[in-house]
């Protein structure tokens, strides 16, 4: 079974989605389960884990609603507050939709580096493992020292790393992010996604080769069995198609076995997300 264990639904507004900007114009409108069924007929997909887009406990309700009624997406990863004192309360409701498989939280989008590793975060990212819940890690590269302590402060909570931690490809940078992420994937409870990619190169002018360094220090730390392939759809259309994400990933693979390859397709993240 292939399973695209990253992608997005909403139904677009201006304010709730200011990160769009007039660069990404293209992804101004709504994308909903219909659009991206079409696009896995077309891809030979299986089904998907739908991810947070919004940080309110109204976007968690309405990706499960969507769940509901679309067989094809077989998990959500949503949000809550994971700060707030009542978040065992939160989570403990949330444990009856069979669906929800996980939490995130945009820490890109925090100012503070260490955000991960403040009292009131760690509280609620020890709540989780009781629950069975994953826990996906939005971060940027500066935030990599961070995600280091964080990860080793859980070892038996399930993290996935979300778009390979969005190296600086259209910058060229890569030393700094390649040290650290090998280190994290020392963790044998980390995973992570190779998703993302064409988004953080240029968006007119990325070619695969460019990403190909990327990538090998992602399978190189990881190896087979941790990594999860996926689209980060639509975002991934103000870079280029789904075909040609996926070919990304699939033209990469090619030299493994047939079962790694499924792994990486489907098998790991039915696994790690008990889909």
């Amino acid at each position: 079974m292939v399973i695209d264990s990253h992608q997005h639904f909403w139904n677009y507004e201006p304010v709730k989605h200011s990160w769009i900007d007039d660069d990404m114009s293209v992804i101004r409108r709504d994308f909903l389960p219909l659009d991206l069924k079409t696009v896995y007929n077309q891809n030979d997909i299986d089904g998907c884990v739908a991810v947070q887009a919004d940080q309110t406990l109204e976007e968690t309700d309405f990706l499960l609603d969507l769940a509901s009624k679309h067989d094809f997406i077989k998990g959500v990863v949503g949000w809550a507050d994971l700060r707030a004192n009542t978040i065992d309360t939160v989570l403990k409701k949330y444990s009856q939709h069979k669906k929800l498989k996980g939490f995130r939280h945009v820490v890109q989008g925090e100012a503070d580096h260490n955000f991960l590793l403040r009292s009131d975060f760690l509280r609620g990212i020890s709540a989780l493992e009781k629950y069975n819940f994953t826990y996906d890690i939005l971060v940027f590269p500066h935030q990599l020292g961070s995600v280091l302590e964080f990860v080793k402060r859980f070892p038996n909570q399930k993290f996935v790393i979300d778009h390979m931690a969005k190296p600086y490809i259209k910058d060229g940078f890569f030393e700094g992010w390649a040290v650290l992420i090998k280190e994290i994937a020392k963790q044998k409870n980390v995973h992570c996604k190779v998703s993302g990619l064409i988004t953080e190169a240029d968006y007119k002018a990325w070619t695969p080769a460019q990403l190909q360094q990327y990538i090998d220090v992602v399978f190189n730390a990881f190896g087979t069995d941790r990594i999860l392939f996926g689209s980060d759809w639509p975002v991934c259309l103000v870079a280029g198609n789904y075909q040609q994400v996926k070919e990304i990933v699939t033209n990469f693979i090619g030299k493994f076995t047939k079962a790694e390859q499924s792994a990486i397709m489907g098998e790991n993240a039915i696994k790690f997300y008990n889909l």
